[in-house]
């Protein structure tokens, strides 16, 4: 069974940082494509960054690119997503998503389609106070 797991949110000040984590398990974790997207009260699913399987390229979303860090621990199945200098605005729930396609190493294109990515984690919560 196929399944993401995300963790690492939490209430922090603005400015600070916090480091996510996407557990993956059930498939061949360094072959996947793993995108995060955030999603705040009222707005629709915002993809913030991808990384592709196989040679970890990094994709990340022009509205926060320079503050948000992507990486993969492919021994460890996990995908972080590192935040940093948050702002109030950056309160949302977070989600990892994988890209699977049997047989073969999958990678990000940069466009973010919610329609592409064929498992989801359940979100993790980050709110950032003033």
């Amino acid at each position: 069974e196929v399944q993401l797991v995300d963790s690492g949110g939490g209430l922090v000040q603005a400015g600070g940082s916090l480091r996510l984590s996407c557990a993956g398990s059930g498939f061949r974790f360094e072959d996947a494509a793993i995108g995060w997207f955030r999603q705040a009260p009222g707005k629709e699913r915002e993809g913030l960054s991808c990384i592709s399987g196989g040679d970890g390229s990094t994709y990340y979303a022009d509205s926060v690119k320079g503050r948000l860090t992507v990486s993969s621990d492919d021994a460890k199945k996990t995908s972080y997503l590192h935040l940093n200098s948050l702002k109030p605005e950056d309160t949302a729930v977070y989600y990892c998503a994988a890209v699977l396609r049997p047989g073969r190493r999958t990678h990000c294109d940069g466009t973010y389609d919610l329609s592409d990515y064929d498992f989801w984690g359940q979100g993790t919560q980050v709110t950032v106070s003033e």
